[in-house]
Order: structure tokens, then C-alpha cells, then sequence
């Protein structure tokens, strides 16, 4: 039996609004996951710098930390200069004392 053309675009018409109905369904569906993602790589974003400015200040620390090592070292080299120093005079002092000869009692 054949359909009347009324019917059949009837039937058509209403095929269509479902099908534009279930697309803007997929289409609302898909605005929210895209808004989902989009939050998400905010966060990423703030986290990230976060990070970047925590590992500043952590670069900025070792390179303290390794100047102070640096003038740490220095003074370790002056220290033991000095203390050759020292002990070369300390020598040369004994040797001049042990030339004087002390007579008689101290009393």
C-alpha cells in the first residue's frame, strides 16, 4: 500500500526534528566536555607555573649554596697557608731561642 504524500512528509519532517534534535543533544554534549577540558588545562596551567616559580627559587638557592662552597674553599686554602705560615715561623722562633743559653738559677 502506498503512502499518501502527506504522510510521507510527515513522516520525513518528523524523522528530521529528531535527527536536529539528537544532533544539538551531541552538540550541547560536546560544548560541556570541551568546557571540561578547558578547566582542566587551566589548572594545568596554574600548576605548571607554580612549578616554574619553585624551581627558581631552587636554582637560586644551589647557586648560593655553591658560592658559599666556593668562599668556603677559599678560606679552607687561606686557613692552611696561614697555618704553614705559622708553623714556619713557629720553627724559625724555636731556633732563635734555643741559641741563648741560660746560666745560673732563676730565683
Amino acid at each position: 500500500m502506498a503512502m499518501s504524500l502527506r504522510s510521507r512528509i510527515v513522516l520525513i519532517s518528523s524523522l528530521a526534528v529528531t535527527g536536529v534534535t539528537a544532533a544539538g543533544e551531541t552538540i550541547q554534549r560536546v560544548v560541556g566536555e570541551i568546557e571540561r577540558v578547558s578547566r582542566i588545562v587551566a589548572e594545568i596551567e596554574v600548576s605548571m607555573e607554580e612549578q616554574s616559580v619553585g624551581i627558581t627559587q631552587i636554582d637560586r638557592s644551589v647557586a648560593e649554596m655553591d658560592r658559599a662552597t666556593q668562599q668556603n674553599a677559599a678560606l679552607v686554602e687561606q686557613s692552611a697557608a696561614a697555618s704553614a705560615q705559622l708553623n714556619d715561623q713557629a720553627q724559625h722562633l724555636a731556633e732563635l731561642v734555643g741559641g741563648f743559653k741560660l746560666t745560673g738559677n732563676a730565683a
